[in-house]
């Protein structure tokens, strides 16, 4: 009796484990790795100036500022979902704004005490692309802004 419940207990063990780690495997990001010659060719001048080396479009002139379709908005550089036409709002900052993301996981934030300031940065998680910056003056429910530059974005309906 005793080898019998040692043997249903190793193989609920072994099971359970499996489920675990395919569980994890499949909840996981897919990481892109492009050669910066790939990355340029890829996205072209603007798009690479914004996700690859940080830059920032200037205020009120990116195409998603006074967008309201309905549907996602992705990475332009990779097509990860990121964020919901249902949380973007109007934010008077002269970027596309949401006060949350599809999923917590797609965005990765990292300090960012450049240019004098002291901000958070966000990327996307599968790609490392440069979104913008995240603030802690959005509206309810979330009290979060995301601030993210047009160019590093695609719409999806």
């Amino acid at each position: 009796m005793k080898s019998h419940n040692l043997l249903i207990i190793a193989l609920l063990t072994a099971f359970t484990f499996n489920v675990t780690a395919q569980t994890n495997e499949s909840n996981m990001k897919t990481k892109v790795n492009k050669t910066e010659d790939e990355w340029v060719e890829e996205l072209g001048e603007e798009k690479f100036y914004i996700l690859r080396e940080c830059g920032t479009e200037p205020p009120f002139t990116g195409k998603y500022y006074k967008h309201d379709e309905k549907g996602s908005y992705n990475c332009a550089g990779c097509g990860a979902m990121l964020f919901s036409s249902t949380s973007k709002y109007d934010s008077g900052s002269g970027w596309p704004s949401f006060y949350e993301s599809i999923d917590k996981t797609a965005i990765k934030e990292i300090e960012d005490n450049s240019l004098g300031m002291s901000r958070v940065e966000i990327k996307c998680a599968s790609c490392d692309g440069h979104l913008g910056h995240v603030f802690p003056d959005g509206p309810a429910p979330t009290g979060m802004r995301y601030c993210v530059n047009s160019a590093s974005l695609d719409f999806k309906k």
